[in-house]
């Protein structure tokens, strides 16, 4: 699962990452990206999807996936999309097919349940060192409300990180990128790519203070390791 995550990306950072164009971008390669570190669904946030030219651009929509054919906001979870069903759910299918994206993030949360309170403990869980990565995703469009959307994707997690939570989203290599976008690679092959590419077992913990559980919560600190955490 992914329920919040963090993007400090500067404009720098996010063309070294896909290499995206100064000339569609005039007014970000000129100044930075405003950092999020405590990004909540249905909140705005950064994707990159391939245009009709087949070229990187990066664009901007809602983190809760609504379909193309929805006449409403959708009331059923759709900030995530499991891999065993994403290419077949009503909700996913069409966008696995045509419409996949890559997420920038530099972290994100899980939570564990306290022994000692019954209280959710948050963890950061990000690649060594901070640096930045993609969840692979899927978006869409609707005319009809005039919604650009997007969705994370989501595993079974990896031995290393499974006793924080079972599931993880998908984190994949920027080596994988373009074959990702590729929307010529279809159903089973689509799906073991992301399983055989994901990179979450490079992936680094700790715990982090409780302020992050409040959504609205949108402080600097959110990525400050707790003293004593394990």
């Amino acid at each position: 699962m992914c329920g919040r995550f963090t993007n400090e990306f500067t404009w720098a950072e996010l063309h070294a990452l896909y290499s995206l164009s100064d000339k569609l971008y005039p007014m970000l390669s000129a100044s930075n990206m405003q950092p999020r570190f405590n990004i909540a669904p249905t909140q705005d946030v950064d994707f990159v999807a391939l245009n009709n030219g087949d070229n990187l651009e990066l664009l901007r929509g809602r983190w809760w996936l609504v379909p193309f054919w929805a006449r409403e906001l959708p009331r059923s979870t759709l900030f995530n999309a499991r891999i065993e069903t994403a290419d077949s759910a009503p909700a996913f299918r069409d966008a696995w097919k045509s419409r996949r994206c890559l997420i920038p993030a530099d972290g994100y949360f899980e939570w564990t349940v306290s022994d000692d309170d019954g209280k959710k403990d948050p963890w950061l869980l990000q690649m060594p060192d901070g640096e930045g990565f993609s969840f692979a995703g899927l978006w869409a469009h609707n005319d009809y409300l005039g919604v650009t959307s997007c969705t994370i994707i989501t595993a079974p997690a990896v031995p290393e990180i499974a006793h924080i939570h079972t599931r993880m989203p998908v984190v994949l290599p920027t080596e994988t990128y373009g074959d990702w976008l590729d929307t010529d690679l279809k159903g089973a092959d689509a799906k073991a790519l992301l399983l055989d590419s994901q990179i979450d077992s490079q992936l680094t913990f700790h715990r982090v203070a409780r302020d992050v559980n409040n959504s609205r919560y949108e402080g600097t600190d959110t990525k400050k390791p707790l003293i004593n955490s394990l």
